[in-house]
């Protein structure tokens, strides 16, 4: 969960003890990274095909780049555990690659998983939560069994909000009881955004190769438009949701958080699949496409897109920024469209009550399910936990969320009932699909989100404005590129699109990229100059 919206309402993640880093304070320790590990997928799928490098040598040097840059030098602490057996899954993918037995374009690459993504290994599958500290799921998560049989290499999870930003009204992104504060690679005073913090800000970083991030309304987008990077977050049913520590069923699923479209599209074919344990992904039947396919340098000629103004004039430099990058979409052949996104003010408080309804019940059942042997069985026990254990827990925020949750009635409740057919009616039909049909678009276009805020441990976060909810709410695909730097700090360009057009919105995003090359690594200051 990481929605601008909910400032209001304050989903957003704590806050930790200590100073935040001041431009007197940046770091000394070097953290230049070698051209092999801001490399993708292909890079360095093709150094380990020409002997230059082996998977476990990759891994290695990922290893030692988490030492230097997450646990000392600007410590981004991004890296919540690392995966003990990385280095002999490592040695036994070589191995396979030598006997000729390739798995696929992910044979051998690292990649990081989000800490609410269950993994039936040697490390904790948490949430960020004291609560689940040291607990082990009983089995794989379907998203990480899917990219283990591609061949990926797991080394490790990643921090994130705790409880994905759904436990209180005040608190800070990137904050965990288990993990602490993850900071923005960026700017280290300020906020990588959530809940995939630590998935944005570990590759932006050049921590692995590849990570997973979980959404339920910005928790994919918003870090990686806040870190520089591209991420998607898939229609509902592409993607399993078996295994993940939830919010809302309703909303919630995984997505690729990578350095290029490219990479994205390659880690989403991998994750996608019918899962029996996730009937939803049955409606994905049918509707997959080649990913790899769509990344065409003429992904833009012709294709209509839809300007959504009402995402535009925050009053911020963003806007200059991507009205800039408009003009290269239509260098790239793309017809614009100036229009606005009806009925986006009519599911906000819909959308609350839906999550509300449905935690309590979803989280019940993924403790049943995958970690039966915790301490805590639901959401009462979270609650009872993090009172009793206030001090690690509780320092700054409180669990206003885990409370209202626990208080709400099942699915079966009227109120339950109307809010999410308001939110379909209103995303959906009367939403997205009524201004893409009325155009004829094949695509809306906007700012990602605002620019990364300063860490406020007293006054929590400082969303700008955020273009993620029509498509979360709608369950619709949506992905973000860099567009560029407005004062020194990342801005994201978001397309979306209707149901299952996930090829169509990765070719897009790829020739827009290709043709603008807007990322950049970045340096680790301690702050930037905001000055207008």
């Amino acid at each position: 969960m990481d929605r601008r919206d909910f400032v209001r309402l304050g989903v957003a993640a704590g806050a930790v003890a200590g100073v935040t880093a001041t431009a007197a304070a940046a770091p000394k320790a070097s953290t230049a990274v070698d051209d092999l590990l801001e490399a993708g997928v292909r890079e360095q799928g093709a150094a380990m095909a020409a002997g230059k490098i082996s998977s476990q040598q990759l891994v290695k040097r990922y290893l030692a780049r988490i030492a230097a840059v997450d646990k000392a030098g600007p410590k981004l602490n991004a890296v919540i555990e690392l995966n003990p057996d990385a280095l002999a899954i490592a040695a036994e993918l070589d191995r396979e690659r030598k006997a000729g037995k390739l798995r696929g374009p992910l044979h051998g690459i690292p990649v990081l998983l989000k800490d609410n993504i269950a993994t039936g290994d040697k490390m904790s599958t948490s949430a960020g939560s004291l609560a689940l500290n040291g607990v082990r799921a009983t089995r794989d998560a379907f998203v990480a069994e899917r990219l283990r049989a591609a061949g990926a290499v797991i080394i490790g999870k990643t921090n994130l909000s705790e409880w994905a930003n759904m436990r209180s009204t005040h608190s800070v992104s990137g904050w965990s009881g288990r993990g602490g504060q993850t900071k923005n690679p960026h700017a280290l005073d300020r906020n990588p955004s959530g809940s995939s913090s630590g998935s944005g800000a570990a590759i932006a970083a050049s921590l692995a190769t590849l990570a997973v991030g979980t959404e339920t309304d910005g928790s994919i987008v918003s870090p990686a438009s806040s870190c520089g990077i591209v991420g998607i977050k898939p229609t509902l049913g592409l993607v399993s949701r078996s295994g993940i520590i939830p919010i809302a069923h309703s909303q919630d699923t995984a997505g690729p958080m990578t350095r290029s479209v490219a990479d994205a599209a390659l880690m989403l074919a991998a994750m996608t699949g019918v899962d029996k344990d996730d009937a939803v992904t049955g409606e994905s039947q049918g509707k997959l496409a080649d990913y790899a396919a769509a990344l065409r340098l003429d992904g833009l000629r012709g294709k209509r897109i839809g300007v959504a103004r009402n995402f535009f004039g925050d009053g911020t430099a963003i806007d200059d920024i991507v009205e800039k990058e408009l003009a290269v979409l239509k260098a790239q052949g793309a017809i614009l469209v100036d229009v606005k996104v009806p009925n986006t003010d009519k599911y906000g408080d819909s959308e609350t009550e839906v999550l509300l309804h449905e935690f309590k019940p979803d989280l019940a059942a993924w403790l049943a399910g995958y970690a039966p042997h915790a301490p805590v069985k639901n959401m009462a026990d979270v609650i009872a936990f993090n009172e009793k254990n206030a001090s690690r827990e509780m320092p700054y925020f409180g669990q206003e969320h885990l409370i209202a949750a626990e208080g709400k009635e099942g699915l079966d409740a009227k109120a339950y009932r109307e809010a999410l057919a308001n939110n379909h009616r209103y995303s959906r039909e009367e939403g997205i699909d009524q201004v893409m049909r009325e155009h004829k678009l094949d695509a809306l276009v906007a700012p990602t989100g605002g620019l990364a805020w300063l860490t406020d441990y007293i006054n929590g976060d400082h969303y700008g404005m955020s273009f993620s909810s029509p498509a979360a709410v709608a369950g619709y695909p949506h992905v973000t590129v860099p567009a560029g730097f407005a004062r020194g700090l990342p801005v994201g360009i978001s397309f979306v699109g209707g149901a299952w057009s996930e090829a169509t919105l990765i070719g897009m995003a790829y020739a827009y990229e290709q043709a603008s090359k807007r990322r950049r690594a970045p340096a680790f200051p301690g702050s930037v100059n905001i000055k207008v």
